[in-house]
């Protein structure tokens, strides 16, 4: 099954993808394009629609960047790969090559992007999130370039 991929005009020419459900290898309760690592379903599973995800946004599964979210004011700026997920709710970069990915169900996903600093960024703003401030701490750092493995919250 193909993944159905939403994109925005306003993003300009910036590779992007809202994926709704279809075209996911999960059954049961995860029927569909279950991202989540942390989720029960099976890691196997998770990691074939992962691959899908990556697959269509045209970077390398591991270059697929996500983030362990918290609902907080967390931006994390990336500029490789990451082994494990930081605990945020949001990242910036301006590494070509890398993918952000940002999970949602109930909350919003937020995509950025500055063309004249290079830099993208996604946030996951929720109730909690939304009042303590991932979007505008995100949008700080997309004014400039990230510098490496920087936090702030």
């Amino acid at each position: 099954m193909t993944l159905e991929i939403l994109t925005s005009d306003s993003l300009g020419d910036v590779r992007h993808g809202f994926f709704t459900r279809r075209g996911g290898a999960s059954s049961g309760v995860f029927a569909g394009l279950n991202c989540g690592v942390g989720s029960s379903d099976q890691r196997e599973i998770v990691e074939i629609n992962r691959a899908r995800v990556a697959d269509a946004m045209e970077v390398a599964p591991d270059h697929l960047v996500g983030v362990h979210q918290i609902h907080s004011a967390t931006v994390v700026s990336v500029t490789v790969p990451l082994n494990e997920k930081p605990r945020a709710d949001a990242l910036v970069t301006a590494t070509p090559g890398l993918a952000l990915s940002i999970l949602t169900a109930d909350c919003q996903p937020v995509l950025f992007h500055d063309s004249e600093a290079g830099v993208i960024g996604a946030a996951h703003a929720g109730w909690r999130g939304a009042l303590d401030g991932p979007v505008a701490v995100a949008e700080d750092l997309a004014q400039g370039p990230p510098s490496p493995s920087h936090t702030d919250e």
